[in-house]
């Protein structure tokens, strides 16, 4: 991947964000069917994790993480279902609070730093699995899942093999005022808004008083969103310290199993210079940075055959040969 280009007619990293998101084929053949489980949390709230089991003894397993709103029917989620269905590999994907499409209890949601969210799911699905597992994160649920591997240090080793990153946004302040501005600001900010706000006013009728309500209606960049709702209810003392406690960046020569990092160099919200640089990042850690794929796109074949498996089979084939 380090040489990967886009197809010539997908000029720029919004068209290659875009595009494949809305349009790339996910998958060959029949649709990815997942059977779901409702587990309790620790605090008395649940989460919903969607499978797709192989029923052969010792299958190993690929779990995945997802972006910020995203569900196991991202375009995404489902060509890594693809790909870990055609290596034999039982997956799952455990949907953050709120994103399976029933609005959790607690008064808390999921966040970029939600590690100790991601460590409770990876350990649960560690002993079902009965052998450790691979991982990935997409996005904000790479993010987290890097942070979670920084956190757990050595001990990360006896619940994954490897794990890796796509299109996460390693440095949250960077990314966050990128795609606050211009063409960001108008297409991908006003479309995770568009969820990101009913839930959180459904957050507040269950629990009145919980933030200031006008401000999270009058808000228009994630900046205002994650100072009045995110960064309080988890925490954090408001967004510059949420942004600074939950990035991936500062920490990543803290990891301690095989992790790949993988950043396109135009992707719309994650600035090229904001990645780290490989002596920032320790032994244990692989940096990938096409200069092409745009945000979590990376689009394979041309015209109407275009697809976005590509990726997701090289992330896989580099969990196997690593793990």
């Amino acid at each position: 991947m380090h040489d990967y280009r886009a197809p010539r007619w997908l000029l720029g990293g919004n068209a290659q964000t875009i595009l494949p998101a809305l349009w790339g084929r996910r998958f060959e053949g029949s649709a990815p069917q997942y059977t779901r489980e409702r587990w309790t949390t620790p605090d008395g709230d649940f989460i919903d994790v969607d499978f797709q089991l192989n029923p052969q003894p010792g299958a190993g397993w690929l779990v995945l993480f997802h972006g910020l709103e995203g569900t196991s029917r991202s375009h995404y989620a489902e060509a890594f279902a693809h790909v870990a269905r055609l290596a034999g590999l039982s997956y799952a994907v455990p949907h953050f609070r709120g994103c399976s499409g029933e609005i959790n209890l607690a008064p808390r949601a999921y966040h970029s730093g939600d590690h100790e969210e991601v460590g409770w799911m990876l350990q649960r699905l560690r002993e079902r699995a009965g052998a450790p597992l691979f991982a990935a994160g997409v996005s904000l649920g790479g993010n987290a899942l890097l942070r979670w591997a920084e956190e757990a240090g050595d001990s990360a080793a006896r619940t994954v093999r490897a794990i890796a990153a796509v299109s996460a946004p390693l440095d949250l302040a960077a990314g966050g005022h990128a795609i606050g501005r211009g063409f960001n600001k108008l297409v991908y900010t006003r479309m995770f808004l568009q969820t990101m706000k009913p839930k959180a006013l459904a957050k507040l009728a269950q629990h009145p008083g919980l933030f200031d309500e006008q401000r999270l209606v009058a808000a228009t960049d994630l900046y205002t969103f994650d100072d009045v709702f995110t960064a309080p209810l988890h925490g954090f003392q408001g967004v510059e310290d949420y942004w600074r406690r939950a990035s991936a960046k500062p920490h990543l020569a803290r990891i301690r199993v095989p992790a790949l990092v993988v950043n396109a160099l135009n992707d719309p919200f994650v600035p090229a210079a904001s990645l780290p640089r490989p002596h920032q990042v320790g032994r244990h850690v692989t940096l990938w940075q096409p200069p092409h794929g745009g945000h979590v796109g990376f689009p394979g074949g041309g015209g109407l055959r275009s697809h976005v498996m590509t990726l997701p089979q090289a992330v896989l084939d580099w969990l196997r040969q690593h793990g």
